[in-house]
């Protein structure tokens, strides 16, 4: 698993991880049923701490992109909930376009951007 974690960010750890492996699953670099590295395994070879790594599989089980299974330990497992994701993704939306709007950003420009970003993930 390559992992990119910048230590100088002011993003906490447990969220940049977190973040990378959501963007390894929109990515398909992790598909569903992949097993995730152990915790104390994860935090030492990107050389963090191991309560680090618990906390940001935490939130990703939460969050629905990770299940515990007691064999595999922590497995991608997307979470089937979808109206759920649709109103915290409606929710964050609020907030970023609001920013948007407060930078004079214009809506065709948020359409570049979110276009661009779907490209990323497979167009999708």
């Amino acid at each position: 698993m390559v992992i990119e974690i910048d230590f100088n960010s002011e993003e906490a750890l447990y969220l940049q991880l977190r973040n990378q492996i959501i963007f390894g699953i929109a990515t398909a670099k992790y598909q569903e049923g992949d097993a995730l590295p152990s915790v104390r395994c994860l935090a030492e070879e990107i050389g963090i701490n191991m309560h680090t790594v618990n906390k940001a599989y935490h939130v990703l089980r939460q969050e629905g992109f990770v299940k515990v299974d007691r064999r595999k330990g922590a497995v991608i497992a997307l979470n089937a909930d979808k109206l759920k994701a649709m109103e915290e993704i409606d929710k964050d939306l609020h907030i970023l376009l609001a920013k948007a709007s407060c930078k004079g950003i214009s809506k065709e420009e948020i359409y570049v951007m979110i276009d661009e970003i779907y490209d990323e993930y497979g167009g999708f």
